[in-house]
């Protein structure tokens, strides 16, 4: 709770930043990067406008050393229960959302879907090993939501991901199986097969996840 308090004060103190025109110096973009990411973190409550004004009447009054309104201890259970509450509006949309998108992904040329639900599209065929899931594999990813929202990307990064193919979500570690090294696919992962009613970080409850993968290299991983 009191890290989803702080996440919001430092990305409302960030405002300012987020509306100049130019950022010059490094510092400067360093604290207008800070405001883009904490964003991601109040995106969970979903304000409207009017909502976010009172969000920030709550810091001008915070800041300023003015006499709080509510008791701030009292209502922490209250601000849980509304991002709850939010997220939970937000899942059931993207839970439609993603429904539909499954429903066209699956009729796209080269498309398989297969038992899990997970719909594999071949972009470019690799001529190297086909990784088992024990292997460890080295891959550039971009992953998005349905709507296109980038929520990670290795290239942005400047660094491919290495990881064990069984340490991942279940989506990427049936669906990478099905590549070769030096092949590119796309990956549709129902929530079901990726972060389920939950969610994770900047990834919502109950959302679709697309995936395009390039899988770099295949190692077999030393038996214990």
């Amino acid at each position: 709770m009191r890290r989803l308090l702080v996440a919001v004060l430092i990305i409302l103190t960030a405002v300012p930043a987020l509306a100049a025109e130019a950022q010059k110096t490094e510092e400067q973009k360093t604290l207008y990067a800070i405001g883009l990411f904490m964003a991601r973190q109040l995106s969970v409550f979903s304000l409207t406008p009017a909502e976010f004004d009172q969000v920030k009447e709550g810091l001008a009054d915070g800041v300023s050393g003015k006499e709080p309104l509510v008791d701030l201890g009292a209502y922490q259970k209250k601000v849980q229960e509304f991002a709850t509450a939010r997220r939970n509006v937000q899942g059931e949309k993207l839970a439609a959302a993603g429904k539909e998108y499954i429903a066209k992904a699956s009729k796209e040329k080269g498309a398989i879907t297969t038992k899990s639900g997970l719909i594999f599209q071949s972009l470019k065929e690799g001529d190297g090993a086909a990784p088992a899931a024990s292997d460890k594999v080295k891959v550039h990813y971009r992953g998005t939501l349905v709507d296109g929202t980038e929520f990670d990307s290795s290239y942005k990064r400047g660094e491919p991901a290495e990881f064990p193919l069984n340490g991942v979500i279940p989506c990427w570690t049936e669906g990478v199986q099905l590549m070769k090294t030096g092949g590119k696919a796309k990956l549709v992962c129902p929530a079901a097969i990726a972060y389920g009613e939950r969610g994770v970080g900047s990834i919502p409850p109950n959302s679709t996840l697309v995936f395009e993968i390039e899988l770099l290299s295949v190692a077999k991983q030393a038996a214990e």
